[in-house]
């Protein structure tokens, strides 16, 4: 049996070799072994204990790896700049020559004087210029599935470190390296975790083996289910905020951001396709593509396929390759394919990619690019310098104007740009603008500003970034892009906001800080009842506040009016009376909600009111904590999911149960204990279903469909939204009698003889590729209540519903369809077709409601206008 056993073992012995060897093939895929490297510095190999390629290593490795190596060498510093959701360190490292190295700081501090030409005497600046290394930086991992590159920048470090050869030494002493090690930690572990529990013990280049499906939600978000890499400026999630202000620590002359495409797509390299950017200099696509072949110099030497022209776009200033250039970087993209691919994996034309190559070819574009960049030191300290200055500005902007409207997102959006090194003014006076343009209108006129007002003059260093993210509507060369048309920032937080071309006067007094809401309790002797304006911002988490601390509320129906203040619908009423069981604590809890939520809540001596309902008039509607279901799983949309997952869990502070679409029971199902057991819908007073198309059939048959009819029926709030929302109209399931508007089908003669290589570019005209469209809304509906009656609504798609007298609208595209698009791109017949129709109604059904939101409220959590909609279809509408 033992020499069975021993023969057995000899004969899967050579197919196990020639597999592990096929993975890391280190003889084509070697890195630059002709090198010679200090003995001291650890190589990945030796500590990690296989070659990379082997194996995917886990984020606590790549951590522990780097310790080791900031502590061989003083060519290296490891910084932790930040932590993510789940608690992991956000990590760079900064590599340079030990001279440079010894004086880090001073030489930050000078590189940074660069940067506000303005303060610079210009023989200065030429010294700078002369002297000083110019400042490179790379990002790897920010998408947590797309995992070579966070092995790679193991390997790019250890080559600067380690490496005694003259080109490296000539490339520290010229230079300051910022390698940003892994953006998106909490990704790359869930991916790295299940593939590790998935992966066989030989290799699986087969594409159907398990390992090469990622279940839901895949590793390439972050712990809220978000694509960090739109994330840069509007940084709403903490690993944005930590590494875009990380970033402006050090502002570089090039970024590159390293990632993985699908593994049968062949390496992308710079220059990318349009549209780009036309703010951005004319030498911005000359250093891109001068970088991109330099990239492809090494590939066309070594055999490896690639492309560079086709896709990937940079308009967007969001991505990690896109928003480094408006501050003033060369910024770049690489793709890698791989996405999937586990160790090995046999691609559509037979070649089979190892995880090895997709390591060694980052390495190759990661060093190839840093040496280019070293040879260009002065011209890129020039590039930086001359973009820095706002007397090459592209854009004819002087100044942008933001009327103070403290209970909207207003003081969202200046805290933003101050974030980001812009300057904000406040107009200590009024101010007169001879032509000013009107983002809600879209016309030029006469304006007044008013004192208060935030200005943010155009004539300053950040003047790039400004104009990229605040213009109404960026020219776009283009309209097939590979992701939103517009992100303008007044638009997103649906503001009050002018321009002006021309030169202007204004007495204003710089910010050194943003402005915060005004919050606070404001007592009276004897409270008979407190309130809080629900048009507040924070409103929302001070009602789960209340809730979660067992306080019995109410929410006015109209507004009202003590003779002093002015309520609006919605507002929160917590009478003494309905709460005698908190009396010995009720003003110290006011307190403490009004200090957590960071709301301003009024108590008042008395319920009798000078205008509108009394306090406790029965048309002001108690509103209770409902339970609330969050569909997730396919067919779902994980970003859709992540964005109301992370609008309630982090914003709100409201509990929001995530149920997956197989644990979901429309009826009562025996239960096996709670680990085992099934959710019961009838157990939740509120539903939400996430952006989930055609795939919500298999969910919701005719028995399912009929069961969730008499659940609505019987009291519950359905709410569809995004691709949910069609589902239930009359056209799709029959659910309701209400009517989906679809654009019709292009039967005209250039349709119909369009050639097949025109095909795709003529089908995407057609689409809306996230547009704004200005809307009205009626704010004298919970739906909308604490809402402005105008709104910019971001549209993707073409698809809109039909007014209807049982269908309550409450958000509406405007009907004159020539002023329908507030910004993007959207074809004229896509706008006629969407004037005037409905884009969020309520529909009742019995007791319950169905809330139809057809564009997405809180997409990606910066386009804030419509997302109160979100907040009142949960937390209101069941009480009304």
């Amino acid at each position: 049996m033992r020499k069975t056993l021993l023969f057995a073992i000899l004969c899967a012995l050579p197919a196990l070799l020639f597999s592990q060897s096929e993975l890391t093939d280190q003889k084509r895929f070697a890195f630059d072994p002709q090198l010679t490297y200090d003995a001291a510095v650890p190589a990945p190999e030796a500590f990690l204990g296989y070659p990379l390629g082997e194996e995917l290593t886990l984020y606590a490795h790549i951590v522990q790896y780097f310790e080791k190596l900031a502590a061989s060498s003083p060519k290296i510093v490891l910084h932790t700049y930040g932590k993510t959701y789940e608690g992991r360190p956000l990590l760079n490292v900064v590599i340079s020559s030990e001279a440079n190295m010894r004086n880090l700081e001073a030489l930050r501090l000078q590189h940074l004087r660069l940067a506000d030409p303005d303060a610079l005497p210009a023989n200065e600046a030429a010294q700078l210029i002369d002297k000083q290394p110019v400042f490179l930086s790379m990002s790897y991992g920010i998408h947590g599935n797309e995992t070579s590159s966070s092995e790679t920048v193991m390997q790019v470090a250890y080559r600067l470190v380690a490496a005694q050869d003259e080109a490296t030494r000539t490339l520290l002493d010229n230079s300051v390296i910022v390698l940003y090690v892994c953006i998106n930690p909490d990704g790359r572990d869930r991916y790295v975790y299940w593939y590790k529990s998935m992966q066989r013990s030989l290799p699986a280049s087969e594409p159907n083996d398990l390992e090469h499906y990622e279940p839901w939600p895949a590793g390439r978000t972050n712990h809220y289910w978000f694509d960090l890499n739109r994330d840069w400026f509007f940084m709403v999630n903490q690993e944005s905020r930590a590494h875009s202000t990380e970033y402006q620590r050090w502002m570089p002359q090039i970024h590159v951001d390293y990632h993985e495409q699908g593994y049968n797509s062949n390496y992308f390299t710079t220059p990318g396709t349009t549209p780009r950017n036309l703010l951005l200099p004319k030498r911005y696509e000359i250093f891109s593509d001068t970088f991109g072949r330099a990239n492809i110099r090494e590939f066309d030497k070594h055999k490896i396929s690639y492309f560079t022209r086709e896709v990937f776009d940079f308009f967007y200033p969001g991505y990690g390759s896109s928003y480094p250039g408006v501050l003033g970087a060369v910024s770049m993209l690489t793709e890698q394919g791989g996405i999937g691919g586990g160790r090995t994996i046999k691609t559509e034309d037979g070649y089979v990619l190892t995880l090895r190559q997709r390591v060694w070819d980052h390495y190759i574009t990661s060093m190839a690019t840093l040496l280019k960049a070293g040879d260009m030191r002065k011209e890129l300290l020039q590039y930086s310098f001359d973009v820095w200055n706002h007397r090459n500005s592209a854009s004819p902007v002087k100044a942008y104007f933001l009327p103070d409207n403290p209970g909207g997102f207003l003081y969202d959006a200046i805290a933003m740009l101050m974030a980001h090194g812009v300057q904000v003014e406040r107009a200590t006076a009024d101010v007169t603008l001879p032509e000013a343009l009107n983002y809600r209108s879209g016309k030029t006129e006469r304006r007044t500003i008013p004192k208060g007002a935030f200005v943010i003059p155009a004539n300053q260093p950040r003047h790039l970034f400004l104009h990229s993210v605040l213009e109404r509507n960026m020219a776009i060369e283009d309209s097939v892009m590979y992701d939103v048309s517009t992100w303008s920032v007044p638009l997103a937080f649906n503001l009050e906001a002018y321009a002006s071309t021309l030169p202007y006067k204004a007495a204003t007094e710089r910010l050194d800080k943003a402005p915060e809401q005004p919050a606070g309790l404001q007592k009276t002797e004897a409270a008979y009842a407190y309130v809080i304006e629900w048009k507040q911002r924070h409103a929302p988490r001070a009602l789960a506040a209340l809730w979660e601390k067992g306080y019995r509320v109410r929410a006015a129906a109209e507004p009202f009016s003590d003779g002093k203040n002015k309520y609006g619908a919605g507002t929160l009423i917590v009478l003494a009376g309905s709460n005698l069981e908190k009396a010995d604590s009720i003003a110290a809890d006011m307190a403490e909600v009004a200090s957590a939520a960071n709301v301003l809540i009024n108590s008042h001596p008395t319920g009798r009111m000078a205008e509108g309902f009394d306090l406790a008039s029965s048309k002001n509607r108690p509103v209770e904590r409902p339970k609330v279901a969050l569909m997730v799983d396919p067919p779902f949309d994980m970003y859709s999911c992540g964005q109301i997952y992370f609008l309630f869990d982090q914003e709100t502070r409201l509990p929001v149960e995530r149920i997956r679409t197989s644990v979901l029971r429309q009826t009562a199902v025996p239960k096996f204990g709670a680990r085992y057991g099934y959710a019961d819908l009838k157990d939740y007073q509120v539903l939400i279903l996430p952006n989930g198309g055609a795939g919500l059939r298999e969910i919701f048959q005719k028995e399912q469909l009929e069961q969730l009819k008499a659940w609505v029926e019987a009291g519950g709030v359905l709410i569809a939204q995004e691709g949910a929302a069609p589902f239930f109209t009359d056209d799709r399931s029959k659910f309701t009698k209400v009517k989906l508007l679809e654009p019709k089908r292009d039967t005209s003669e250039r349709a119909l003889q369009i050639s097949y290589a025109e095909r795709n570019d003529f089908n995407a005209l057609r689409n809306i590729p996230g547009a704004a469209l200005n809307a009205t809304v009626d704010n004298t509906h919970p739906l909308a209540f604490g809402m402005d009656k105008t709104l910019y609504s971001l549209k993707s798609g073409a698809l809109a519903l039909k007014p209807d007298p049982d269908l309550h609208t409450v958000g509406r595209y405007i009907p004159d369809a020539t002023g329908l698009l507030a910004s993007g791109y959207a074809s004229q017949e896509n706008l006629k077709h969407l004037a005037g129709n409905t884009l969020a109604g309520v529909l009742p059904m019995g007791r319950g409601k169905v809330v139809f939101l057809v564009d997405n409220p809180q997409f990606r959590m910066y386009w804030r206008g419509p997302s109160r909609m979100m907040q009142n279809a949960v937390m209101l509408l069941p009480g009304f």
